[in-house]
């Protein structure tokens, strides 16, 4: 069993969708939860790795940032096979807004 790689998923995040240093953490910690949980394998009937989470990412409207093209495929997911809202990550981690001055 190969899995998810998370640092070559955190390279691989940056490198395609950008992202803050704590949102690439979220999404990938995620990541290997669902990885850990067997559910892709179970529903869609193959092993979760690093290229299939980029890949599946990338499938989310183009001006998304990193954490919403993950809670888009995750959403998708969840319309399609149910069970897994639990692996959505925070819309707000990584944003970096410092609010008002």
């Amino acid at each position: 069993m190969v899995g998810v790689d998370r640092k070559r998923l955190v390279a691989d995040l940056e490198e395609r969708f950008g992202g803050t240093e704590e949102a690439l953490r979220a999404v990938s910690r995620q990541a290997m939860d669902l990885a850990d949980s067997g559910r892709i394998e179970e529903d869609m009937g193959y092993e979760l790795t690093a290229d299939a989470v980029v890949s599946n990412m990338a499938d989310a409207p183009d001006d998304y940032p990193v954490v919403e093209r993950w809670n888009w495929w995750i959403g998708s997911l969840e319309l399609s096979y149910g069970a897994y809202q639990r692996f959505r990550v925070r819309p707000d981690i990584g944003v970096t807004d410092s609010g008002p001055e």
